[in-house]
């Protein structure tokens, strides 16, 4: 892929020019990066409390017919159509942000994926009702993936607005810090539910995480409700320039961005095999301490709280390609001795490779992308061009577990094809970000124009 052919097509139409909006200032950016971090702690805890659970329990209590592998593959499956339904909403969510303001959707999407997962965990199972029950899981996981298209666009669209012009990438980066602690929460809440005897997990125990949601839901959709619109798109309002079909804007002049979006995201494999297929292959299949995994995974995500922010200034300084390819490329090839060291069962190497994988390295990439991605766009189409290029990216990362655990089969040693599958898929993510144009020090009122 030739990065002359992308950038033919990176610019906007006179109609997307921008005047310039008021400087971001005083309190705004503390309290709109405090909201995404929260709002998306938040989605994220009911998003991943999911892929906890289908890793667990749901291949025992919603697929108790198959065989063992045949039941872990039909419950990653479940996790994935979360990931078939973003791209319907990135298209949705997308126009209402960039249309409606950015606010509309971060409230509705909380709302949404609040109501969706508190469900979950008011289901019946197999034993209850049939396919009933997990073609009911199904529905609930595809709203799911509704409202997650719309959160981390809508977030991180409204974190880079406020955010002062050296500290873009810095700002919007808690947005995914506030990813990381939703993971957090979901894998400190599995580990005493982890504990309870079998019979008890499977019977209701495994419900608890879900019913929890209800709680965590009201602290997000307090803390957002004051939260105020963005200065860039009150500006374009105000003078009657926001965009009215937004999507169509998008692909008649945008499609090189949004294309290279959608191969960058391609870096997010490495974080659901990591927090979901890994999980399942070190417990289920070489019988791994189910607590230590979690613990990992809980300690994994308390390095990355410390390091995405760190990554995100140092590409406020040196630039946000360097960054993000480093990152991509060190967790591609990281992911050979962290599986190696699972197919051995070498516990202190699993747990050193682990930290330095998820923890470290995959955090060079995942602190960076929401300024970089957000500045390949003008305020006209932003939301939407985040929501679409990332949501169609994130689809293959959400159906990354069950790529990996069909590559797997029945044999515990073949680890070999998925660690590959992991190295393509940051590889082309990296590859990609490469094509980019560098946006550290543009000003706000010239991003998204060709160059």
């Amino acid at each position: 892929m030739a990065s002359t052919t992308l950038s033919n097509e990176s610019g906007a139409t006179p109609l997307a020019t921008e005047t310039a909006a008021p400087a971001p200032g005083g309190a705004a950016p503390r309290k709109a990066a405090l909201a995404s971090w929260i709002g998306s702690a938040v989605e994220y805890y009911d998003f991943f409390i999911y892929g906890t659970a289908a890793a667990l329990v749901f291949g025992k209590i919603f697929f108790p017919a198959f065989d063992p592998a045949a039941g872990t593959i039909a419950a990653f499956a479940t996790f994935g159509v979360g990931y078939v339904t973003r791209p319907i909403g990135a298209l949705l969510l997308g126009h209402i942000g960039d249309r409606h303001g950015r606010k509309k959707v971060l409230t509705l999407t909380l709302l949404l994926m609040g109501l969706a997962t508190f469900l979950v965990g008011c289901l019946p199972t197999y034993h209850q009702v049939g396919l009933w029950a997990p073609g009911l899981l199904v529905v609930l996981r595809m709203f799911q993936g509704l409202s997650a298209a719309g959160e981390q666009a809508g977030a991180n669209s409204m974190t880079l607005e406020h955010a002062p012009a050296d500290k873009r990438a810095f700002y919007t980066s808690f947005t995914l810090s506030g990813t990381q602690a939703g993971l957090i929460l979901a894998t400190l809440v599995f580990l005493p539910v982890s504990a309870l005897p079998e019979e008890q997990l499977l019977a209701w125990g495994w419900r608890i995480p879900f019913f929890l949601s209800a709680v965590v839901v009201m602290i997000g959709f307090w803390v957002r409700r004051t939260l105020p619109e963005t200065p860039a798109f009150e500006h374009q309002a105000a003078e009657g320039k926001a965009a009215r079909r937004p999507l169509v804007e998008l692909a008649r002049h945008h499609k090189a961005c949004v294309l290279r979006v959608i191969l960058g995201a391609l870096v997010a494999v490495v974080s659901t095999v990591f927090s979901v297929y890994t999980l399942s292959y070190a417990v289920n299949t070489m019988h791994l301490p189910r607590a230590a995994m979690l613990t990992l995974l809980v300690c994994a995500n308390l390095v990355a709280l410390c390091a995405i922010p760190l990554f995100a200034a140092l590409s406020d300084r040196i630039g946000r390609k360097p960054v993000f390819i480093a990152g991509a490329l060190g967790s591609g090839l990281l992911a050979w001795p962290y599986l190696w060291a699972i197919a051995h069962a070498n516990m202190p190497l699993v747990f050193a490779c682990g930290l330095l994988l998820s923890g470290v390295v995959y955090s060079a990439a995942n602190g960076v992308w929401p300024a970089l991605y957000g500045e390949m766009f003008n305020t006209r189409v932003r939301l939407s061009g985040m929501a679409v290029g990332t949501q169609l990216g994130f689809a293959l990362a959400g159906f990354a577990p069950t790529i990996c655990a069909a590559l797997q089969g029945n044999d515990p040693g073949n680890w070999v094809p998925v660690a590959a599958f992991v190295t393509a898929a940051a590889g082309a993510a990296a590859l990609t970000v490469a094509t980019c144009r560098e946006t550290c020090r543009t000003p706000m009122a010239e991003l998204g124009k060709q160059v």
